[in-house]
């Protein structure tokens, strides 16, 4: 078929023509980068932790009793006791967070005394001699904090701990070149800090976008809490999450009632706590996948009622070809070729507005360089689409009769 008769004959139809094509193009560059987010959000989701998310509860412990520190220091210890010599438990420690739970402590990372500009940002956690096993983290070079070890958290958090234990990712930050066990790195303190052990594994508190470059930044300072209130990280034994969790709230208020754990958010499995954690994340996808859904059919719609309107014009020049010898296929091609040129010009239009609103997104909206597949399989959809809903309206132009089209001449 020869494409100039339908140019020619789309330059007398250029509103609707170039109307079709905007949304088109607005459509491809909306979609393609709606679907990279999405699919960055749901990669987000899945994202591993490093701890044994499956076993894992926490329990929001409040005091509702005014205790000094050295108080609160030896009930916890109690508490800690009796959570461990639960049938169901296999461990537990107490820390100031845990993963994904929202609240980041991270501190500024020098490699020596004086450094201005930072070496990277950690995640700090507080944890005893129970807190790597509690956790279920794997523990890939160097040792355990040992006992003598574990002090209570200095009242303003202003001494850092001489020794602490540090993320593969954190290590690797740290000396890029050969082993960080055994050397030291310095926490907004004069003091230096020797790494004594490296797990594989551990996720910040933080899932915000900004954190996403630190995401396995972490490290673990040797400290207990004494504060007025806490996180008990309970890891129960394979099976017996219901019953860990029924005995250790039981086993907390037999140990000291005057404390607050609200029934409602006080315990929580960690896949509830994951699901809370990302529930921005979820929505934002959701969001976005209605969205590309809406604006494909609003495009299918649009491409529809045009293609009918110009069959419902052109009735009577079908006919004449159709009486001239053209058959339903010749009159089919013709429809659906004059719609693949206006979607091909949609398209290229859209895959230069679709780079341009992705480079925006990463200067203003910490986004990343979307990969070229996104585009591609946007303009395969797009033009897919623009064929499909064009092809009922050519297959009733393909229909119409020479006699029934030339009876108003």
């Amino acid at each position: 078929m020869q494409i100039q008769p339908i140019l020619a004959a789309l330059r007398h139809h250029k509103a609707g023509t170039m109307l079709i094509a905007l949304q088109i193009a607005l459509t491809l560059a909306i979609v393609c980068n709606a679907l990279f987010i999405v699919h960055q959000k749901l990669a987000h989701l899945s994202q591993p932790t490093g701890i044994d998310e499956a076993n894992i509860f926490v329990i929001n412990n409040q005091w509702a009793d005014s205790m000094s520190g050295p108080q609160i220091d030896a009930q916890m210890q109690a508490d800690l006791a009796a959570l461990r010599q639960l049938p169901a438990v296999h461990d537990a420690t107490a820390s100031e967070s845990y993963p994904l739970s929202g609240y980041d402590w991270d501190d500024f990372i020098t490699m020596k005394p004086g450094q201005v500009q930072k070496t990277t940002d950690a995640a700090v956690y507080f944890g005893d001699t129970h807190f790597l096993d509690t956790l279920g983290l794997k523990l890939i070079a160097g040792r355990n904090f040992r006992a003598d070890e574990i002090a209570p958290l200095a009242p303003h958090h202003d001494t850092v701990p001489p020794v602490a234990i540090v993320t593969q990712k954190l290590a690797d930050k740290l000396y890029p070149n050969g082993s960080a066990l055994g050397k030291t790195f310095y926490a907004m303190n004069p003091a230096p800090v020797t790494i004594i052990g490296i797990v594989q594994r551990l996720q910040r508190q933080e899932v915000e976008t900004w954190s996403a470059p630190y995401a396995y930044e972490s490290l673990i300072f040797p400290r207990r809490l004494d504060g007025d209130g806490t996180y008990y990280i309970v890891r129960a034994k394979p099976g017996e999450m219901a019953a860990a969790m029924r005995e250790a709230e039981q086993a907390l208020i037999a140990q000291n009632r005057m404390r607050i754990i609200d029934p409602k958010d006080g315990v929580l499995t960690f896949a509830q706590v994951r699901h809370r954690a990302y529930d921005s994340d979820r929505g934002t996808a959701i969001l976005m996948g209605i969205i590309c859904a809406v604006l494909l059919v609003i495009t299918g719609a649009g491409i529809v009622g045009l293609t009918s309107f110009w069959v419902g014009q052109r009735r009577k020049q079908i006919g004449i070809r159709r009486a001239l010898g053209a058959t339903r296929r010749d009159i089919l091609n013709y429809f659906l070729t004059e719609n693949f040129l206006i979607s091909g010009a949609g398209a290229v239009a859209g895959i230069v507005l679709a780079i341009a609103i992705n480079l925006w997104m990463i200067a203003y909206v910490q986004m990343t360089r979307m990969p070229w597949f996104y585009v591609l399989a946007g303009v395969v959809v797009l033009l897919l689409l623009g064929q499909g809903a064009a092809l009922a309206p050519a297959l009733r132009a393909s229909r119409v009769s020479p006699v029934e089209a030339t009876r108003s001449v």
